[in-house]
This record gives C-alpha cells, sequence and structure tokens, in this order.
C-alpha cells in the first residue's frame, strides 16, 4: 500500500483525456455498483437466518457452543449473553463468546450455526492460526491509520485542486488503505471459522445433514457480507485513485 504514490508517475498514461469530473463518475458508479451488491447480500443473509430461525435444532446456542469449546479443551472460555441481533463476537482478550439474543436461548439451526462460528474463532485464537494473529495485530495500526488517513487525504485533495501537488492526497490514501487492506485480511479467518464450525457439526451429530445444509448456507451468506464489505472499500479507493491520478495529470500539463 506504500507504493500507492508512485502511481502519480504514471497518471498521464493511466488518465490521458479524462477530467477530474469524470474520474469522479466513474468512481462514484463503482461505489454505487458495491453498496446494491451489499444490500443485495444483507437482504440474502437476513431472509436465510429468520428463515433458519424457524427450524429447530434441538440444543441452544449456549449449548452449542459450550459443547464445541469443551471439545477442544476449551473449558476457560466463557460464553456470555449480549444484547442485539448479529452482534455475535468472539473476544480474545477476554476469552468469551459473546451470543446474542437470537443466538444465545435459541435451539435453531441458525443459531446452532452462529454459535459454532464464533467458537470457531476461539479455536483458532487457541491454535494460533496466523491469519488471526495478523488481523489482530493490525487493529491499532488500521484504526490509527485509517483516521489519520482521511484528513490527510481531505487535505491533499484541497491542495490539489489548487493545482499545488498531489503528493500529500496520495500519503493519506496509503495510510486510508489500510482499511481495505484489513477487510481481505478479515476474509480467510471468517471462512476458517464457518469451515471448522461446520466440520464440528457435522462430526458432533447434533443436527441433520439437511440440516447442516442450512446451516452451511446460513454461514455462506454471512461470509458473503464481508466479501461485500472487501468490495465497497476497493470500490472507494479506486474512486479515490483515479481523481488523483486526474488531478495530478491535470495539475502536470
Amino acid at each position: 500500500m506504500i507504493l500507492i504514490p508512485h502511481l502519480a508517475y504514471y497518471s498521464d498514461g493511466l488518465s490521458y483525456g479524462m477530467s477530474v469530473d469524470q474520474a469522479s463518475i466513474i468512481g462514484i458508479g463503482l461505489i454505487v455498483l458495491a453498496g446494491i451488491v451489499g444490500f443485495v447480500v444483507q437482504v440474502g443473509m437476513r431472509r436465510r437466518m429468520q428463515e433458519y430461525s424457524a427450524e429447530s435444532a434441538g440444543l441452544t446456542g449456549e449449548q452449542i457452543a459450550r459443547e464445541m469449546l469443551d471439545a477442544h479443551g476449551l473449558h476457560n472460555v466463557q460464553i456470555t449473553h449480549i444484547p442485539g441481533q448479529l452482534t455475535d463476537h468472539y473476544n480474545p482478550a477476554t476469552l468469551t463468546v459473546n451470543l446474542s439474543d437470537s443466538v444465545y436461548s435459541q435451539s435453531s439451526v441458525a443459531a446452532a450455526a452462529v454459535a459454532a462460528h464464533e467458537c470457531g474463532h476461539a479455536v483458532q485464537h487457541a491454535q494460533a492460526y496466523p491469519w488471526l494473529g495478523m488481523r489482530s495485530s493490525m487493529v491499532p495500526i488500521v484504526n490509527i491509520g485509517t483516521h489519520m488517513g482521511q484528513w490527510i487525504l481531505f487535505l491533499g485533495l484541497i491542495i490539489a485542486a489548487v493545482g499545488s501537488g498531489t503528493w500529500v492526497a496520495w500519503i493519506g490514501l496509503s495510510l486510508f488503505s489500510l482499511s481495505t487492506l484489513f477487510t481481505f485480511v478479515t476474509l480467510p479467518v471468517e471462512l476458517d471459522a464457518s469451515r471448522r464450525a461446520l466440520a464440528w457439526l457435522r462430526n458432533s451429530r447434533h443436527i441433520s445433514p439437511a440440516m447442516h445444509q442450512h446451516a452451511s448456507s446460513a454461514l455462506r451468506w454471512a461470509a458473503m457480507t464481508y466479501v461485500s464489505a472487501a468490495l465497497s472499500s476497493i470500490a472507494v479507493l479506486v474512486y479515490y485513485i483515479l481523481r488523483l491520478l486526474a488531478l495530478s495529470s491535470r495539475n502536470n500539463r
């Protein structure tokens, strides 16, 4: 990502004939398209979760989580009940699997899938899964870089708009782009947690083969929300890249 400023050297070729307004229109079009994809995925995911929430799995999400954790020797990991919908998460700092209202006390296929997925993160943590470690180590850097980057980028765009060069903006975009990198590091973490969850659910025999397919569908749609988030992040990044290339080309004429 720190190589982004070097794109400025090629701005004349890449943005030849493209005005700043045209670059903005293309970039905004990509952002809108990514937003539509994200909306469709969110609707599909929520629909599947509602459908599979009506299908009984025999055990509650809390019971599924406890059994999966104990099966992996993670007796020190606690399970807590938190408010909200789709707020489920694993906290490595407190060693807790936090389950929402629709998961903790519900005995549905959707609850079993979500609970097992969050336990998958606990297993990753216990087994030092590399991608999880990388994502955790990136959090403070990404938070600082994204916050600083957006202000530096904003300042750089103002400087570039008056014809004083685009280097400040490229530096800001380099920092801001850390958030895009973070979305891609998140993908293997989430996919692997779902893989571990489905493998354990299948071997535990708590759900039937048909229910296992539904649990797989639920987690697949949930994973697609991370994919759509990555696409949205790329779209925003491309928007700024095109805009800066056009500004740089204009300023160099």
